[in-house]
């Protein structure tokens, strides 16, 4: 008699909590919703108005302003400093900050203090 013991999907663990969560949040222009998502080796955050559907303003490790460094925790500090930048050029300074359902952990951790330090509220 084989018993198989199956792993729980990881990626379908995180997307229940994030729908979960998203339940109890949502943004708005006064305050927009700061969504963070995280590849294997990127990692992306938007600012999103969730009345309209639209996004206000976004940041990645893809974008062309960045410098690549060695490690993934420094690259999503400089995103979450670039994301607080271009927030406060459209005048917004209050976020409700949505972790993707990811552990508040690591790059998720490094973007979200980074961009606390550069003028963004939550």
């Amino acid at each position: 008699m084989n018993i198989v013991i199956s792993k729980p999907d990881k990626n379908k663990t995180r997307q229940k909590r994030h729908t979960r969560v998203r339940g109890k949040i949502s943004g708005t222009a006064e305050r927009p919703r700061l969504n963070v998502f995280r590849s294997n080796k990127n990692i992306y955050a938007q600012l999103i108005d969730d009345v309209e559907g639209v996004t206000l303003a976004s940041a990645s490790t893809l974008d062309k302003e960045l410098t690549a460094t060695v490690s993934k925790v420094e690259n999503a500090q400089q995103v979450g400093e670039l994301v607080a930048k271009r927030a406060q050029a459209k005048n917004i300074t209050e976020v409700v900050f949505d972790r993707g359902g990811y552990l508040y952990h690591g790059r998720v951790q490094a973007l979200a203090e980074s961009a606390r330090e550069n003028g963004l509220k939550f």
